[in-house]
């Protein structure tokens, strides 16, 4: 067994002993909760009839007689989102399954699950952010009915997984697995597709042309294909032990894939007190959660993940910040190139050896607590393998010790590099990060003057009128999660990519986010404090000298100190105000902006 780095044992420690008191507290109550009697024994007799009414008879008797477990099923289905139109016929397999295994099942509530890929530059991506703890409260409320023994939990995408994680940790009492439903078949390249957008933002293709690339490349029901936010979703709760191993990126619709979703029911069944007696709230320790950064940097994952496994480490009573990141960033080496970060997809990521190449070389290297829980019986371990259909359903085996493909997958002694894909920058302009796997090394330190904007529209605007043929950095502010609610900004990536490929030096800094798939562009990104709560992105001005420094992790304006002391941060223009304020639902999440915290608190509204 390898020896835990050190640096991996002392950030571990440091989470442990910052978040003694809160993981205590929360410990306590999960504790309270699983010394209760079944709901089934505990609530009155009307409140039973009313649980179980929809049931069929026999069922009915099951649970109440015979004191068979019940699960709760939280889904986040709906066919809008490719990702999770698979999952419509889960329940009917689920319910089969737990029946022939002597429990019973209740599709407990689905939660919203909005796609960022149709709203993306547009209003509706206001929401985004704000949908994760939309989905968190509805998966408390769909588990609130508090008869269940156990949950499963259905959701892939980008604010859903993170949502049902915050929910269920709520209910940390309760034994659960998540089960993913796989990716789409590999369509047009993620390069390919690239080149058509930056073509398009040119004005060199059509729309009839820019649309026939996209359907190409979004084609079917399934997981996008790229590396980004739902698929390094998977990747997380691969690391956290929260899917049956290897489970990840397996296709929909195969018999593979529905004998995984067979096997996650007994899986779960497994970990009721009776038996190995492992409820959620206890598996999502500090070792856990230290596990999820570390894949999370060793595959050059989504920069979302940053504010969301915050909020999901504070679910369970563990406290991060991005400090803890960039101490693990330093040691943790990238051994995967997905795009955007490399031209291979996840299916050519998951044939080289997917996540359960990944988690054992990062295991035996000593960079992962190999000891934490895990919802497998083999434990975390377990995890290192991959599933396989023989004729009594799923087994595991372990992998070759190579990669299939080095360009896209290697080992600890070989990797893409010795450290990890993410970085902190800090500086008179406040705490931010940037991705740096997918950056052109000649492209990590940009000096330039800054041009600033307050929307991202005043940009593409700035950039169709050819006012941007020179070296600048962006500067968007009003972007953060009390502004507007931080959407994601990834529709400036083909100007500025464009630009970056004239020979420009060009670089975005904002307080909103970037979508997973941010590639080569340098972008600092989360500036917090915002702009709109006094952050000094408010002091910029255009013209001002910006240096990004992802070598140094410095992020400063280039300012003496005496002017930029005196200077008064901008005040957002109520008209700007107003029309992030109001239409396609923004004015019910008027309280979520008021009240939400910080992006490296986890941008969170429930606190």
């Amino acid at each position: 067994m390898s020896t835990l780095n050190p640096v991996v044992a002392a950030v571990t420690a440091r989470i442990r002993e910052r978040s003694a008191t809160l993981r205590g507290a929360y410990l306590q109550r999960v504790d309270a909760m699983r010394r209760r009697p079944r709901g089934v024994d505990r609530m009155g007799c009307a409140n039973v009839a009313h649980a179980f009414a929809g049931m069929p008879g026999s069922d009915k008797f099951r649970v109440v007689a015979e004191k068979a477990p019940n699960i709760g099923i939280v889904t986040a289905y709906n066919d809008m989102l490719s990702a999770h139109q698979p999952y419509e016929g889960y329940p009917a397999i689920i319910r089969e399954t737990a029946l022939k295994l002597g429990a019973t099942v209740q599709v407990a509530g689905g939660v919203p699950a909005m796609c960022d890929g149709v709203t993306q530059g547009y209003a509706g991506m206001e929401l985004s952010l704000f949908s994760r703890d939309t989905i968190a409260m509805s998966t408390a409320i769909a588990l609130s009915h508090d008869v269940f023994d156990a949950a499963l939990l259905l959701g892939i995408c980008d604010k859903i997984v993170p949502g049902l994680l915050i929910g269920a940790l709520q209910f940390g009492h309760l034994p659960c697995v998540f089960i993913p439903a796989g990716p789409m078949a590999s369509g047009l390249s993620n390069g390919d597709k690239a080149k058509v957008r930056e073509q398009a933002a040119q004005g060199l293709v059509g729309r009839d042309e820019l649309l026939k690339a996209e359907q190409a490349a979004y084609h079917s029901p399934g997981t996008c294909t790229f590396y980004g936010t739902a698929n390094s979703n998977q990747m997380l709760l691969e690391a956290m032990g929260l899917h049956l191993p290897g489970a990840a990126f397996i296709h929909p619709g195969t018999p593979l894939r529905e004998a995984l979703t067979r096997e996650a029911v007994g899986t779960v069944l497994d970990l009721l007190p009776s038996r190995r007696d492992m409820p959620i709230g206890h598996l999502v320790d500090e070792r856990c959660i230290v596990n999820a950064m570390v894949a999370l940097l060793a595959t050059g994952g989504s920069t979302n993940h940053l504010i969301h496994w915050v909020a999901v480490a504070r679910a369970a009573g563990i406290l991060i910040d991005w400090t803890d990141f960039s101490d693990l960033s330093a040691v943790v080496p990238l051994l995967a190139r997905v795009y955007p970060n490399g031209s291979a997809d996840v299916n050519q990521f998951q044939a080289a050896g997917g996540t359960s190449f990944v988690l054992r070389e990062l295991m035996d290297g000593g960079l992962m607590h190999a000891d934490a829980g895990a919802v497998a019986a083999g434990g975390l371990r377990a995890q290192a393998q991959q599933p396989v259909l023989q004729a009594a359903g799923v087994a595991w085996q372990d992998l070759p010790e190579a990669s299939g493909d080095e360009t896209v997958l290697r080992g600890v002694a070989a990797p893409f590099s010795a450290t990890g894909g993410l970085k902190l920058l800090a500086g008179n302009l406040g705490r931010s990060v940037i991705k740096v796997s997918a950056v052109p090394e000649d492209r990590h330190v940009v000096e330039a003057p800054a041009i600033v904007f307050e929307t991202q529209e005043s940009l593409q605007n700035a950039f169709k009128a050819g006012e941007l043929d020179r070296d600048f950095i962006a500067v968007v502010r009003f972007q953060g999660p009390q502004a507007n609610g931080m959407p994601e900004l990834h529709k400036l990536t083909p100007p500025l990519a464009v630009l970056q490929g004239r020979g420009f030096k060009v670089a975005l800094v904002t307080d909103g986010r970037m979508s997973g798939a941010s590639g080569k562009v340098p972008a600092a990104i989360h500036v917090s404090p915002e702009a709109l709560s006094g952050g000094p992105l408010g002091k910029v001005r255009t013209g001002d000298l910006i240096r990004l420094d992802a070598v140094a992790g410095t992020l400063e304006a280039l300012v003496s100190e005496a002017e930029w002391a005196a200077r008064v941060p901008a005040v957002r223009d109520d008209a700007l105000a107003d029309a992030h304020g109001y239409g396609l639902g923004r004015e019910l999440f008027a309280g979520l902006r008021r009240n939400v915290n910080a992006a490296e608190e986890g941008a969170c509204s429930w606190l």
